[in-house]
């Protein structure tokens, strides 16, 4: 088994897998190194790829107009990246920052397509990892709609 594929294992893509399954994976991925302040997703660009944050931190930030940017979230080790797109290929809504020297495999999706044929439970298996990484992203964005809600209406609407 390949090191990548031990990283893959250990991250939330490689939860279901089986250790041939993430051996086959890690050879259709490429690994990358971003410094401090590089940015792995840029904000309104299109891209196909799904990212997995083997080591470092990435912040999430969205633009807020005058080229200041806020910080939404902070990614960490073993977490996804770019799923919706990856899905989709729409543009990113948010950019991808790292905090500190980080690594990362990505996957395009041309690259896992051409292994869905001989693949389908590795395929199945990945998109559950996709589906399950979105459905923490709701649930924290729920928590903090709720969170935001209640400090407004029990404040009536004071600041």
């Amino acid at each position: 088994m390949t090191d990548a594929a031990k990283l893959i294992l250990q991250s939330s893509l490689g939860a279901e897998l089986s250790a041939e399954e993430a051996d086959t994976l890690s050879g259709l991925m490429t690994s990358s190194t971003l410094a401090d302040g590089d940015f792995l997703i840029e904000e309104g660009v299109a891209d196909d790829a799904l990212h997995v944050l083997l080591a470092g931190k990435l912040e999430v930030v969205k633009r807020t107009g005058a080229d200041e940017t806020v910080s939404l979230a902070i990614l960490r080790d073993g977490e996804l990246a770019g799923e919706l797109s990856f899905i989709d290929g729409q543009q990113h809504t948010v950019g991808l920052r790292a905090l500190c020297d980080s690594r990362v495999l990505s996957l395009k999706r041309a690259d896992f397509e051409s292994t869905v044929d001989a693949n389908p439970q590795l395929a199945y298996k990945v998109m559950r990892a996709v589906a399950r990484s979105a459905h923490r992203i709701m649930h924290r964005m729920n928590h903090e709609f709720i969170e935001l809600s209640n400090y407004v209406f029990k404040q009536h609407g004071r600041y």
